[in-house]
């Protein structure tokens, strides 16, 4: 059994209840020690899908056309159309980063930089299923899986060095040797390949993961620090933004080692004192935040599209509806399927100076329904450009549409009222004609079955006409 690595996953399902114990009551006896004395007790793993979507993508490909070229060795992104300026780098291939593409430049800059660059489209319900695949694998292997994001999660395998003491080698002792189980796993059954970076806290295991790439394992424990972290650039530490990152070089802080090296006080009156405090600590590779198994629920849903073409006043009603309509179904849809309600609706544009403007508004009642966000929607972009103050007035033009649900409740606060029993107008932009009122009890039914078709038979077995029109937009 020693020598049959495959026992190591059934062993440690086995195993799970007792580490989780255990590190239930080393975070008890923790709370007694020094933040010093507690890190030192962890292990941390950071696992980051490598190029997440545009693998994912090549993965489906080939397993649909073992003969198709596989993206990730040509230059290639996920990104839309290249007829359009519709869309955004949201991944790329190592071949398209050695022409300078990278992720959330606009199609048209990419294919500026690198004419030849094979561009395909998302793809959502291939991305959720190789997520789930890829965290399933995780859970077999440590106690607690924080899943991130999509395409990574932290683990912590705190006093599970004995449970794997089997994997160990000289060349690869424990826990690189179990890294090194891991990512060989997904590579063998998912297809695709991961990075690993190891450490005793979240915030270095991160910045460890993010080291050299692709299918790379790289450690950063606490006395790796000046060696291998200190010498990178101030933007490249984790949670340091670019505004912060320029802030700090204008003033001489080129390096994370530069800023490990100032007094926390003199960080905190350049950036304030939150600002200042976690520069500080993170330089130093000081992190106390802690794995976490437990999902969070949504603090809001939100989604955005960019424009074909830009939308002025003159084509502002024949553009903007349909666009509205369609983000608003995506984000109800989104509400009923997680059984949440939001009493707060938003829309943000971006303009063509690529500046973001926003406008919100509480309802009294939280809602899930498609036509009330789609209201709400219209009268607040109504608002955002046609106001006395609108940005069409300024001359700006818009480039990006974006609608948003937030301040969330399962409903407990919400009250039967004569809105909801009354029949609705379907608004629409200015000078749009009127429609036939649509009765409150249709647009539920409608929701309820649209959503229920979806469930059984996936996204595209049913589609509004709201949809259609935006897709062939």
């Amino acid at each position: 059994r020693k020598n049959n690595l495959y026992t190591v996953s059934f062993l440690s399902e086995i195993a799970i209840l007792e580490i989780r114990v255990f590190q239930h009551c080393a975070g008890r006896q923790g709370d007694l020690m020094t933040g010093e004395s507690m890190e030192e007790q962890r292990l941390i793993f950071h696992i980051d899908v490598n190029s997440a979507f545009l693998s994912w993508t090549a993965v489906k490909r080939l397993q649909e056309d073992p003969s198709s070229v596989d993206l990730r060795t040509i230059p290639s992104a996920v990104g839309g159309d290249r007829k359009t300026r519709h869309g955004i780098i949201t991944a790329k291939s190592i071949p398209a980063r050695k022409y300078g593409v990278t992720t959330g430049e606009p199609v048209v800059k990419a294919l500026q930089k690198c004419p030849n660059l094979v561009l395909v489209e998302g793809d959502f319900e291939t991305y959720r299923k190789y997520s789930h695949a890829f965290i399933e694998i995780l859970h077999r292997y440590a106690p607690v899986v924080e899943q991130v994001s999509i395409d990574e999660a932290f683990l912590d395998l705190t006093g599970t060095e004995n449970m794997y003491a089997q994997l160990a080698t000289p060349s690869q002792p424990f826990p690189v040797c179990l890294a090194e189980k891991i990512k060989d796993e997904i590579r063998d059954t998912l297809g695709f390949t991961v990075n690993v970076g190891i450490s005793t806290n979240k915030l270095l295991a991160k910045m460890a993961s993010d080291f050299t790439k692709p299918y790379r394992i790289h450690t950063l424990y606490p006395e790796e620090v000046p060696q291998k972290m200190w010498p990178l650039e101030i933007g490249e530490l984790y949670g340091c933004g670019k505004s912060t990152a320029q802030r700090l070089k204008s003033l001489g802080i080129r390096t994370i080692g530069d800023a490990a090296q100032m007094k926390e006080e003199t960080l905190q009156s350049m950036l304030g004192e939150k600002g200042g405090t976690y520069i500080f600590q993170s330089a130093n590779g000081i992190s106390t935040s802690r794995v976490s198994g437990e999902t969070e629920e949504a603090k809001g849903y939100s989604n955005e599209t960019t424009t074909m073409q830009d939308i002025t006043t003159e084509n502002y009603v024949a553009e903007a509806t349909p666009i509205l309509r369609w983000l608003s179904e995506k984000v109800a849809e989104r509400l009923r399927r997680d059984g949440v309600y939001a009493q707060t609706i938003g829309v943000s544009v971006k303009t063509d100076d690529f500046k973001r403007h926003s406008r919100q508004t509480t309802l009294k009642e939280s809602v899930s329904r498609t036509d009330l966000i789609f209201h709400t929607a219209v009268e607040l972009l109504n608002q955002l450009m046609l106001g006395a103050d609108g940005l069409f007035i300024k001359g700006s033009h818009i480039r990006l549409i974006g609608v948003s649900a937030t301040n969330l409740d399962h409903g407990e606060y919400r009250q039967m009222n004569l809105f909801d029993l009354a029949p609705q107008q379907d608004k629409a932009m200015p000078e749009t004609p009127g429609t036939k009122p649509v009765s409150v009890e249709k647009e539920q039914r409608l929701d309820a079955m649209t959503d229920k078709i979806r469930s059984e038979f996936g996204k595209n077995a049913i589609r509004r006409g709201s949809e259609l029109e935006h897709q062939q937009r």
